[in-house]
């Protein structure tokens, strides 16, 4: 203890202390009890605040007392936690003193719910033997179907996380069926409750089964870490959604399940994965889709009936004799051209042929004057006086006479 932390007595026998030396003196004390820097302190949160700096500020109370409190923010970043005021908790640190206003005060630097610290290590213990066991392995999960007919919901009856996913699923899908196993979801009876309503009867129809309830202690969720409830939930023939507690929570149920959501709530929207606006959406697209591929068969049918139609009329009858009596239109066209070709030039030929027999005819001989003698009685040339005869015929260039011939 240092000497200056105590003044010489005043004559009235009592010692002097200024605010700030008898502050910290105070200090010193509480910094230096061992027991008071490593310590669990169990209340209430109330007064919680957040300020910019990141710092945690709150009060820890029960029934007769209040206890200051602070977070750093380093501590803060670490925070697993979501607090809130009202919240039951249990909260570790260190005890100090706040010399500018003279008020002790808890440095916190962690927190966990009230009452975890044995439940934790139940948790957790149970948490590594069925862990060992293979019942959390990522291949035993099964897919959630995305468009169920039937959603199975085990819960309590009355409680709000019901009324919550039922109005999720009619806002979602309000085409599925809803079938619902009440059970209670806290206390000693709930494991068992629970145990049956997931392998209740009325749930082995469903596509997928909810389990769920509202947020609360891990007192409150400690049916969900029950060993019964979950082998239950790992040896479900359907498969299971957990949404126990809010985001922060987990349960060993969430572990089993094939699909963990942070909410009940949460837990409705993961088994619709499908919503009336998508089926809505998928319907439309589906009725473009017929559409643009009808369009498409009846253009290609179109174009293949006007192909088949164009080949139809090459090969029509009616095409063929069309082409050949055009054919034989030309034909004959070239036939009449051809025969009149072929007079012309046989015209000409014989004109030619004429004209040189004309020039060879004796008949030309007979227009200069000349004239051919025949014997009457057998038409022979006379071209000798030995071969006349008494009677016969003169032709001239214009005809012929008879003559008589005197010795």
């Amino acid at each position: 203890m240092q000497p200056s932390l105590f003044p010489a007595q005043t004559p009235q026998g009592g010692q002097t202390f200024t605010v700030s030396k008898l502050t910290f003196l105070i200090r010193k004390l509480l910094e230096e009890n061992e027991s008071l820097q490593d310590v669990w302190v169990q209340g209430e949160i109330s007064n919680l605040s957040r300020p910019a700096s990141g710092h945690v500020y709150f009060t820890l109370k029960d029934a007769n007392a209040s206890l200051k409190c602070v977070m750093w923010k380093t501590s803060a970043a670490r925070l697993n936690l979501s607090l809130r005021d009202g919240m039951e908790v249990e909260v570790h640190g260190k005890i100090g003193v706040y010399e500018p206003q003279g008020q002790y005060q808890l440095y916190a630097d962690q927190f966990r719910p009230a009452g975890e610290g044995a439940l934790y290590q139940e948790f957790m213990r149970l948490k590594a033997q069925l862990e060992a066991e293979g019942l959390f392995d990522p291949e035993r999960k099964r897919p959630i179907p995305e468009l169920p007919r039937k959603i199975g919901i085990v819960t309590s009856a009355t409680g709000a996380a019901l009324r919550d996913m039922l109005n999720t699923l009619r806002r979602r899908l309000p085409l599925v069926e809803v079938l619902l196993a009440p059970s209670p979801v806290q206390g000693s009876e709930a494991p068992p409750a629970l145990v049956k309503a997931i392998n209740s009867p009325i749930l082995q129809s469903c596509d997928v089964i909810i389990v769920a309830r509202g947020g609360g202690s891990i007192e409150d969720l400690w049916a969900f870490n029950d060993e019964r409830v979950v082998r239950a939930v790992a040896a479900s023939d359907v498969p299971i959604i957990s949404g126990v507690g809010h985001e922060t929570d987990f349960t060993l149920c969430d572990f089993a399940a094939d699909l963990r959501a942070p909410t009940p709530t949460a837990a409705a929207e993961l088994a619709t994965q499908f919503t009336i606006q998508d089926l809505a959406a998928t319907i439309s697209n589906l009725q473009s889709l017929i559409s643009t591929f009808t369009i498409n068969i009846i253009s290609a049918k179109r174009s293949s009936l006007n192909s088949l139609t164009s080949q139809l009329r090459y090969l029509s009858p009616s095409r063929l004799i069309q082409s050949e009596s055009q054919r034989v239109d030309e034909l004959s066209r070239r036939a009449s051209s051809a025969a009149f070709n072929r007079i012309t030039l046989e015209s000409k030929h014989i004109e030619g042929t004429r004209k040189r027999l004309e020039a060879l005819s004796p008949l030309a001989v007979l227009k200069r004057g000349y004239a051919v003698v025949t014997r009457k009685d057998d038409g022979s040339v006379v071209s000798r006086v030995a071969q006349a005869s008494s009677e016969m015929k003169v032709r001239v260039s214009d005809g012929e006479f008879e003559v008589s011939a005197k010795q």
